[in-house]
């Protein structure tokens, strides 16, 4: 990408931050302003990425934005990549892309799935990777190593059980301070 188009990507869009890493792009933007950037990123005969590549969820557990949401975007023309990214808050939503990329009900999907990011508007918003009675959502920092139960078959019984699980020991504090 020359300076030229990093020129015409500030002046025409609603970027908060614009990364430069090797030769990948990444442009930050406000949740609100995701749908009209990647309309013109779409649209605008100067950029023309028509392609919608991947869309990928990121927990940063403990700090300011909780969630990050990656879009990567392809174009075929000028044989281009980019990568649009919003930080969201644990509560916080955003728009659906569905309307603009028909295949970004897929990833949408899964994002939820796994990370619990809800999506306004999408048109089927529902489990794609996990069961509909799973509790939680997996990728999550704060969801427990282990999940909440334990699924095996009894001999005995000769049926599957689902029980709670339950640990053997309780949580300790270590103290590293040597005594010597």
């Amino acid at each position: 990408m020359n300076k030229e188009s990093i020129v015409l990507f500030r002046a025409t869009l609603p970027v908060l931050l614009f990364q430069r890493f090797v030769n990948e792009t990444a442009l930050i933007v406000l949740a609100r302003n995701l749908i009209a950037t990647l309309k013109i990123l779409k649209k605008s005969m100067l950029f023309q990425f028509n392609l919608l590549t991947a869309i990928s969820g990121v927990d940063y557990y403990n700090s300011d934005y909780r969630f990050n949401v990656t879009y990567e975007l392809l174009s075929l023309k000028y044989n281009l990549r980019i990568r649009v990214k919003i930080f969201l808050q644990p509560l916080e939503s955003v728009n659906s892309i569905v309307m603009l990329f028909k295949n970004a009900n897929w990833w949408e999907r899964e994002v939820w799935d796994l990370f619990g990011i809800f999506f306004n508007n999408h048109p089927d918003l529902r489990r794609i990777l996990l069961d509909y009675g799973f509790e939680g959502h997996p990728m999550r920092k704060d969801y427990p190593v282990y999940g909440y139960t334990e699924i095996f078959y009894d001999i005995s019984d000769k049926r599957i059980r689902v029980i709670p699980i339950e640990l053997a020991q309780e949580y300790r504090a270590f103290s590293f301070d040597t005594p010597w």
